[in-house]
């Protein structure tokens, strides 16, 4: 029986290191086939920025995009055969394990039968019952006989079941190391092709060398567009809380006029007046939340924090917040997401809230939506279909994608602030 016991534990412990690296193995792979998808994608922009005829910022762009994407499925690829070299290995040794208890049930069940041929006149049935002493003494000795051969029986199936376990885990073995087989020589082609891509990225520096001036006038557009759309951002904000500064100051005036009126009416001296310090001493989100309404809006925004909607239906970022350096290895900072989106897909607000600005940059519009003390603002759009003051419910469309002429590239950036401070949109989206 301990034997046993030992048997079925290390069945149990296969079996779960099995469900867990399978487990393991089926997300590796998820992520393998998204990879897959994005390159691509990747591969099909690429193709229709080199019928331009002469190496851009997009081309690189998307070289540099391609060639971190490759580097990522490689080490998910090395990831899964990781995997796989472990699963080998313990159905290796499980193979092994099961073949010796296989062998020591069968040398053990011999040992029983053979014992039994050799004494089969001594253990004659009728004559080992009749030959009791007494109706208990045979009936203990009938139970022993069926114990004799249920034992035999249970023996007999242990061996088949052992048998049975161990074809199937040779199997899985065989599967397992054509499946490593399969992920090396993919393996293999991503490397071929990674090399590849990093020599035609080469070529496309060299190529964009040669035209410095326009590479130069480029990227200068692009940051200059990028400063004034944070200028106009910056700006709506602080007028928003200048303006609420404002009203806060003439709510607390109106109260001490109120409050003089009312000592005058009943024959009272008058409050000495107060110096108007106290709105201006409050801090930029007491003055955003100094209504019951904007503290509510500010309060749903934060608990749907991470379960925001996209402000596009279909997307990938093609830069996310935070600090990155350029083609030209100059450093900038991005203050949200710029998310790449189908030609003439519709941006939508991604909250309710209030339209307080709409205005328009180098052709493009900018919309930002104030949500309590949170705003959220869209860039480069091609039109628009709201205006300032407007009220906005989630998911409403609020214009359309703007499509860049020279790459044919539509890209939106959308970013979220909380006052005057950016804020990563990343822990406000929902994922996907």
């Amino acid at each position: 029986m301990k034997f046993i016991r030992a048997l079925l534990l290390l069945l149990f412990v296969f079996t779960a290191f099995a469900v867990h690296a399978q487990g393991t193995s089926a997300e590796l792979k998820k992520q393998r086939d998204q990879l897959t998808q994005q390159l691509e994608q990747l591969n099909h922009e690429y193709e229709q920025t080199v019928n331009n005829k002469r190496a851009t910022l997009a081309q690189l762009n998307i070289l540099k995009q391609q060639i971190n994407l490759r580097q990522a499925k490689i080490e998910n690829i090395n990831s899964e055969i990781r995997g796989l070299d472990n699963q080998i290995s313990e159905s290796n040794n499980f193979v092994h394990n099961l073949q010796g208890q296989l062998n020591l049930l069968k040398t053990q069940y011999a040992a029983m039968v053979l014992f039994t041929y050799h004494n089969r006149s001594s253990y004659n049935k009728l004559m080992f019952l009749f030959a009791a002493k007494d109706f208990n003494q045979a009936y203990k000795r009938l139970k022993y006989l069926q114990q004799i051969g249920t034992y035999r029986e249970r023996q007999a199936n242990y061996i088949v079941q052992t048998q049975t376990e161990l074809h199937v885990k040779i199997n899985e073995l065989d599967q397992s190391k054509k499946e490593k087989s399969s992920l090396l020589g993919d393996q293999e082609k991503e490397k071929q092709t990674l090399g590849e891509e990093r020599k035609t990225q080469s070529q496309v520096v060299a190529d964009l060398s040669k035209h410095e001036g326009i590479l130069r006038e480029q990227q200068q557009d692009i940051q200059r567009k990028i400063a004034k759309t944070n200028r106009e951002i910056s700006d709506a904000i602080r007028r928003e809380i200048e303006e609420a500064r404002r009203k806060a100051e003439e709510e607390e005036k109106e109260r001490e006029r109120e409050a003089a009126a009312k000592a005058k009416a009943e024959n009272k001296e008058a409050p000495p007046a107060k110096p108007h310090v106290a709105a201006k001493a409050m801090t930029t989100s007491e003055v955003l939340n100094a209504t019951p309404e904007a503290a509510k809006l500010s309060n749903d925004f934060l608990e749907n924090r991470g379960q925001l909607p996209w402000p596009v239906t279909n997307g990938v970022p093609v830069q996310k917040f935070g600090i990155y350096y350029d083609s030209e290895n100059i450093k900038n900072e991005s203050m949200g997401w710029d998310i790449k989106t189908n030609v003439g897909a519709p941006v939508r607000a991604v909250f309710h809230g209030t339209v307080k600005r709409v205005t328009s940059i180098s052709g493009t519009f900018l919309i930002v939506i104030q949500h309590g003390e949170y705003f959220t603002a869209y860039t480069n759009l091609r039109s628009c279909s709201v205006k300032a003051g407007d009220k906005v419910d989630t998911k409403q469309n609020i214009g359309t994608v703007a499509t860049d002429g020279s790459t044919g590239e539509a890209v939106v950036t959308f970013e979220v602030w909380k006052g005057t401070t950016p804020v990563n949109p990343e822990i406000w989206l929902a994922p996907r």
